[in-house]
């Protein structure tokens, strides 16, 4: 895909960019969507996060999220260049399943989706992958390994979320930029072969 610009180098889009990809940045609540798409973004990226009040107490499920202190209620938005002739425009969405309307606004003109996932709280990436789905989304999937926590073998988070064989399956840690740049490429080849073999 060729060499990626670092954030230093570009806050706006280069000339040569010939091709613009919308994607969106999905998974359940406290997954770390917010935290990849800052990490990847060359430009500062946009925010909507509000601290978590007592609101949403037995609305929220916090099981497992003791130092979540804030949370997405709109969408986070970054840019970043792949290649000098590729751009891709992250959406990053709500993780609560009464954002699912926005989901969907969200996803319009979207081409895929990357899915964050969380070994401690697997199950919850069900509703997420059921909701991409259902409107015909294509998405890959990225494990976000949480420091301390046990690592699983690919092949079982694959039976975990009884993914096809087809659908890519990564590894990578939100803070870090480079496992998130790899799982995105990974996403666009995937997207770009199926665009190819839908020709």
């Amino acid at each position: 895909m060729g060499s990626v610009l670092s954030p230093s180098e570009v806050d706006y889009v280069p000339e040569t960019v010939i091709r613009s990809v919308k994607l969106l940045v999905a998974g359940n609540f406290g997954v770390g969507k917010t935290t990849f798409v800052g990490s990847v973004s060359e430009i500062k990226p946009l925010r909507t996060e509000e601290t978590i009040t007592e609101a949403s107490v037995g609305v929220d499920d916090m099981a497992g999220l003791s130092g979540k202190s804030t949370t997405t209620v709109a969408m986070d938005f970054g840019r970043i260049t792949l290649s000098p002739k590729l751009a891709l425009y992250l959406f990053g969405t709500p993780g609560q399943q009464r954002f699912v309307p926005l989901w969907e606004e969200l996803a319009r003109g979207a081409l895929g989706a990357l899915v964050l996932v969380d070994t401690r709280r697997i199950d919850k990436a069900d509703e997420v992958l059921a909701v991409l789905e259902e409107r015909g989304v294509p998405y890959s999937v990225a494990v976000n390994q949480f420091e301390g926590m046990p690592a699983y073998p690919l092949s079982e988070v694959r039976d975990a979320l009884d993914l096809t064989p087809d659908t890519p399956l990564t590894i990578l840690d939100a803070r870090d930029r480079g496992t998130c740049l790899r799982s995105l490429i990974t996403l666009v080849e995937y997207l770009f072969h199926r665009m190819e073999g839908s020709q």
